[in-house]
C-alpha cells in the first residue's frame, strides 16, 4: 500500500539548525536512490509517527518532495537513546517495476507440541531478508510451529517453498528451536518442613509478552 508523505527540501545546515528543526516538530532526513540525487529533506514528526503506527516501517511510501512524487522505502530510522523519539530518517527511492531486498519480521503462529511437552520456544533470528516486488512487500512472514518438537528446529529450508517471494538466507538459517525443560528439579522446604519439588513450567517464555 502506497502512503503519501509530504516532505520539504532543506539546506544542509549545522547541528544547531537541525536541533531547531526538531524543536519545531519536524524530523530531518535524506532521500536518495533511483532517479533521485541525494536530497536533504524535513518532514512533520506527528504525521510520520502516525504513518509508522498505521502501516509499519516496511511500507512503500510515496513522498511528495516539493511537488515531485517519489516511491521510496525507509532504510534507516535513528532514534534518541533516552526518549525514543525519531531524530533522523533515510529514504531510498525505488523503481516499482524492479524487485528489491528488504528485511521482514518473522511471526510465530500455532502452539508447538514441544512447548506442550514442557520445552521452551526460542527465536534466534526474528527477521529474514527477501527479494520481492515493491507492491508485494509483506508486513510479516508467518511461520507455523505446531509440529516443532523438543530438541528440533524450524529452518528457512522448511518454509521456503510456501512463499512466492525469494528468501535470501541459506536453508540452515534457524527461525525457531525448542529446547528441553531446564534440569532444575531441586528441593525446597515448605513452611511445615515438607520437601517440595520445583520444576520447569513448560510455558513458552514469550507467552507473558503476548
Amino acid at each position: 500500500m502506497n502512503t503519501v508523505l509530504t516532505v520539504q527540501k532543506r539546506g544542509k545546515g549545522r547541528q544547531s539548525s537541525l536541533t531547531q528543526l526538531r524543536q519545531n516538530g519536524a524530523i530531518p532526513g535524506v532521500v536518495y536512490g533511483y532517479q533521485m540525487e541525494s536530497t536533504a529533506v524535513s518532514l512533520d514528526a506527528r504525521q510520520f509517527a502516525k504513518m509508522l503506527a498505521q502501516f509499519g516501517n516496511k511500507n512503500v511510501f510515496q513522498l511528495d518532495v516539493d511537488g515531485q512524487r517519489v516511491n521510496a522505502v525507509l532504510t534507516e530510522v535513528q532514534r534518541c537513546a533516552l526518549k525514543g523519539n525519531v531524530k533522523h530518517v533515510d529514504f531510498k527511492s525505488i523503481n516499482m517495476s524492479e524487485e528489491l531486498e528488504v528485511d521482514i519480521p518473522v511471526t510465530v503462529t500455532g502452539y508447538a507440541i514441544g512447548v506442550a511437552d514442557g520445552g521452551f520456544l526460542l527465536q534466534p533470528n526474528r527477521e529474514v531478508r527477501i527479494k520481492v516486488n515493491p507492491s508485494e512487500i509483506p508486513e510479516t512472514i508467518e511461520v507455523d510451529v505446531t509440529d516443532v518438537a523438543i530438541g528440533t528446529s524450524l529452518y528457512v529450508g522448511d518454509i521456503r517453498e510456501k512463499f512466492s517471494f525469494e528468501i535470501l538466507q541459506e536453508d540452515d538459517y534457524t527461525l525457531v528451536t525448542i529446547t528441553p525443560p531446564a534440569a532444575e528439579n531441586v528441593q525446597e522446604d515448605t513452611v511445615d518442613g515438607t520437601p517440595e519439588v520445583i520444576g520447569g513450567t513448560g510455558k513458552n517464555p514469550s507467552d507473558s509478552e503476548k
